[in-house]
């Protein structure tokens, strides 16, 4: 691995914080708890937080179609079969929904990582909202041209369901989706070095960016000098598209933690992140169709609204609680609460797949096994 830093807190309290390896490894730069990284779907629970904080507000209900804020969705079909010119589609059978976005049911998907017709037209159009594929209305219209994977709750599936979310809040909110995180979540919760972009004056503190594959476990992908993140970016990506800080996140889970409010400041009601940290699911994701996702079981674990929760840890193989939740990132960062025994972890790399290394099953039982009282 290049370089990590790893978070354990109890009570709201650090117990445990070390850096260890570079964030730059060819400029021999050491990993340090300021570095500024990439989240990637650790954008994912913050988005979830933005559309419960509009929630609040009685400006919509999660069982409202996804149409009524993006009309292009009202027309689009599932696929059922075939292949380019003899691809078969046929109607939703229910309209999708916010919920749905909200859990990962909606039907949508990812073209990178991912193999089929309807992963490849994604490729093609350019829907994986990175960096620069253009606005974010503009990249949710082109999305709207392309079947579903799957019908509307159907089955699980990981995909660009909080980049839709994201383009939501836009309509409901009147702002863009980087003002609206900077001025309801951010701000208030002094979260300084978060945002879709790394301002030039804080290069210094970027990390760059590796990938491990079956020729090498380490190879360069991004310097932070060759970055598309640097200063501005086109594509506000709510599923994938933040970089922050350690100390910025650990804000923000503490607010998670603490029930909605952080140092009197306010976001979400007690019963909203009560609500969204519970299984909205009919049973487990291996129920939904998903038994493992990257190097982890999906077996006991269920989804709420943008994190996974905890069901049963006999079933999952791993040391847990019922009722702790969490998520991830494609480059290796990684976080999870737990109400009952008041914990929380965040662990945080730069390595792409997530998947490289079964960190996240090991650093829960080291975490776990420190348990005393």
């Amino acid at each position: 691995m290049p370089g990590a830093t790893t978070l354990v807190a109890r009570h709201g309290k650090v117990v445990y914080c070390e850096s260890s390896g570079y964030c730059d490894v060819e400029a021999q730069k050491p990993m340090s708890a300021d570095a500024i990284l990439r989240f990637y779907s650790m954008t994912k629970p913050i988005t979830a937080a933005a559309l419960m904080m509009l929630y609040e507000e009685g400006l919509f209900q999660l069982d409202d179609p996804v149409a009524e804020f993006i009309p292009r969705f009202k027309d689009v079909r599932a696929y059922v079969s075939g292949e380019d010119i003899h691809m078969v589609t046929e109607p939703q059978n229910i309209p999708m929904t916010l919920h749905h976005l909200l859990t990962h049911t909606s039907g949508l998907t990812y073209g990178f990582g991912n193999e089929g017709l309807i992963p490849e037209l994604y490729q093609q159009h350019h829907t994986d909202f990175r960096t620069h594929d253009g606005p974010l209305a503009e990249v949710v219209d082109r999305l709207a041209q392309i079947p579903l994977e799957f019908q509307p709750g159907q089955r699980w599936n990981y995909g660009v369901s909080f980049d839709v979310l994201g383009r939501v809040v836009e309509v409901i909110s009147g702002k863009s989706l980087d003002e609206f995180f900077r001025e309801h979540i951010f701000e208030p919760l002094g979260m300084k070095d978060s945002g879709f972009a790394v301002p030039k004056d804080k290069l210094d503190r970027f990390a760059a960016l590796y990938e491990r594959t079956d020729e090498n476990d380490l190879t360069l992908l991004e310097t932070p000098q060759t970055s598309f993140m640097i200063d501005t970016v086109e594509t506000f990506s709510g599923g994938g598209g933040l970089v922050s800080t350690l100390g910025d996140y650990f804000r923000f889970t503490e607010l998670l933690r603490c029930k909605g409010e952080l140092d009197g400041t306010r976001l979400l009601g007690r019963k909203t992140v009560e609500y969204m940290t519970s299984n909205h699911l009919p049973g487990d994701l291996a129920d939904m169709g998903q038994p493992t996702f990257n190097e982890t079981t999906f077996e006991g674990i269920g989804f709420g609204l943008g994190v996974s929760v905890m069901l049963n840890p006999a079933k999952a193989k791993v040391m847990g609680t019922p009722g702790e939740y969490a998520w991830g990132g494609y480059a290796g960062t990684a976080f999870w609460i737990d109400p009952k025994e008041d914990i929380t972890v965040i662990f945080l790399t730069q390595l792409i797949p997530s998947s490289a290394y079964p960190i996240r099953r090991e650093l829960r039982v080291l975490a776990y096994q420190a348990l005393i009282d």
